[in-house]
């Protein structure tokens, strides 16, 4: 690598400035509170006879809360009469294998104990349909034998598509419950007509399995829930669509556009489908999604713990370093890639030996006219915006920015396991 080093010895390292960025941020005081009262007012529990046995659809996204989120709604089933259980909806994460999936869910906080219902894990589907193009629609088979299903999930724009339902409850049920069988037969004719697919499929879906209704929840800017709402399954189609502009106008941002180099420091399944959300990053693996900011070079610095070397999202990075690329775990993304049939997203970036050298190769192909002066954004995720670093040439900016408050003087910058 020394002549990697000698083209890079030119490039400096701009100081860097920590920054607070204040988000409109509603958020509610009570989650479970929240839940017990949704539940009520939407009589959505009379739906439950005595004696039921309701299947629990929980996820593997980053959902706020998840635990308690679960746990209310499996009090909230036993006080209906029935029997609880839960079903990991997730297409093909962990692995997609019955015991990788319940693995993540334990990862997330949900195991028999916390939420008080036993886990029944399977990749096993039946098939519940199938469209007028010929595509397959597959539900868990556990949930599909079940006398109740409930699911649960966040309400976001999605990373790949945009539609009037992008990722939530419909998408659960085509997705998540339709396990990787389903997930791929989903992605089958690309993210081109997700936005049709979804919706149909999870309509066929209802109108088989004894879906009863969805627990939707709506996040703030910090990753807290604003909003949690039970949907019954026949006004999905037509709420979701609202609750999703909902949840697009509280999503945080990087206040600061364009940017010569965004690094991020971990990406991950737990933070993003695609490991860093291209709604951030300005990002996105398929031409069927837009939005975020004008960024020309991504660093990414390392993988998160709960995401166990699935890279998925490396692809969107254009360097990264040696130790990144030594932890990865390549059959988690190649499956992830062979499902969504999006594979740009498991392509390596250009490896540097250190964080530094991969700092600098952005910097010195970002094609900024002065790259001393280059405009640069440190994050530690795509998830955690509240707190950031800038370069010493945003500083201008960010005084004259409302929503900003400088918390340091420029510094040198530090690498990974130095104080912050």
């Amino acid at each position: 690598m020394e002549i990697i080093s000698q083209l890079l010895q030119d490039i400096a390292l701009p100081k860097m400035m920590k920054v607070k960025q204040s988000f409109h941020a509603p958020e509610l005081d009570d989650t479970a509170q929240a839940v017990q009262q949704t539940l009520k007012e939407t009589g959505v529990l009379s739906r439950i006879s005595p004696g039921d046995r309701v299947a629990i659809a929980a996820g593997s996204r980053g959902v706020a809360d998840l635990p308690i989120l679960v746990r209310e709604t499996v009090n909230a089933v036993i006080s209906a009469g029935g029997s609880p259980f839960i079903v990991p909806a997730m297409g093909s994460h962990g692995g997609a294998t019955a015991e990788g999936q319940r693995e993540v869910l334990e990862q997330l906080g949900i195991t028999e104990a916390s939420v008080g219902a036993p886990i029944v894990s399977s990749m096993e589907v039946v098939q519940t349909g199938t469209l007028e193009n010929g595509l397959p629609v597959y539900t868990d088979k556990n949930a599909a034998s079940a006398d109740k299903v409930i699911v649960i999930n966040r309400i976001k724009p999605h990373t790949a598509f945009r539609g009037p339902v992008e990722s939530g409850l419909m998408k659960m049920i085509t997705i998540g419950l339709g396990k990787q069988k389903g997930a791929e037969a989903a992605h089958a004719y690309s993210f081109k007509y997700m936005a049709e697919h979804v919706p149909q499929m999870a309509k066929m879906v209802m109108a088989k399995i004894p879906i009863i209704f969805g627990l939707g929840s709506i996040e703030n800017a910090y990753d807290r829930p604003a909003k949690i709402v039970a949907v019954p399954a026949e006004e999905m189609e037509e709420r979701e669509p609202g609750l999703l502009l909902e949840a697009k106008v509280l999503m945080p941002k990087i206040l600061f556009d364009p940017m010569d180099v965004l690094i991020v420091e971990e990406i991950g399944k737990d933070i993003s489908g695609d490991g860093m959300d291209p709604n951030i990053t300005g990002r996105y693996a398929t031409p069927y999604a837009y939005g975020g900011p004008d960024v020309s070079r991504i660093v990414v610095l390392g993988l998160t713990e709960k995401t166990h070397g699935n890279a998925n999202g490396i692809g969107l990075a254009d360097t990264t370093t040696r130790k990144l690329f030594n932890s990865i775990s390549w059959e988690k993304g190649y499956a992830n890639a062979l499902t969504s049939t999006v594979t740009s997203v498991i392509k390596v970036p250009m490896v540097l030996e250190d964080e530094e050298m991969a700092i600098k190769a952005a910097i010195k192909t970002c094609n900024a006219r002065d790259l001393t002066k280059a405009r640069v954004v440190r994050i530690p995720n795509t998830l955690d915006l509240q707190h950031i670093w800038i370069s010493e040439s945003l500083r201008e900016e960010a005084e004259a920015h409302s929503d900003i408050e400088i918390l340091s003087e420029p510094a040198e910058m530090y690498t990974a396991g130095e104080a912050r």
